[in-house]
């Protein structure tokens, strides 16, 4: 499962980074969003992957999951929405202000 979980977040973070690199707007768009749903299965997966297990302690039960992951992968969801909807507005108004969607403003073919 470890495995599985390392080579998505490679996955991820080589897509994200490959289109966050692109010159056009919506292409840097989903690249940021690929690379926070990276960030989002590290933070997850550095809690521990256990099945099962209650996420506090629980007299008579061995082990738990712990919470703190699950806290801080809830927040950034929030946190990457809000920042993605940001940057999409932010490229709707720099499209709409110089007629193209180029990164650095400038047109080409």
């Amino acid at each position: 499962m470890e495995l599985l979980f390392a080579l998505l977040v490679g996955a991820l973070t080589a897509g994200g980074i490959y289109l966050a690199l692109r010159a056009r707007t919506f292409p840097m768009v989903l690249g940021l969003t690929l690379l926070s749903y990276a960030v989002n299965l590290f933070l997850f997966a550095m809690g521990r992957l256990t099945i099962g297990q209650p996420p506090v302690i629980v007299p008579g039960v061995s082990g738990y999951a712990d919470p703190l992951p699950q806290a801080l992968v809830l927040t950034a969801i929030v946190i990457s929405f809000a920042m993605t909807a940001f940057v999409i507005v932010l490229a709707l108004k720099a499209r709409a202000e110089m007629g193209n969607d180029h990164v650095d403003g400038l047109h080409r073919p």
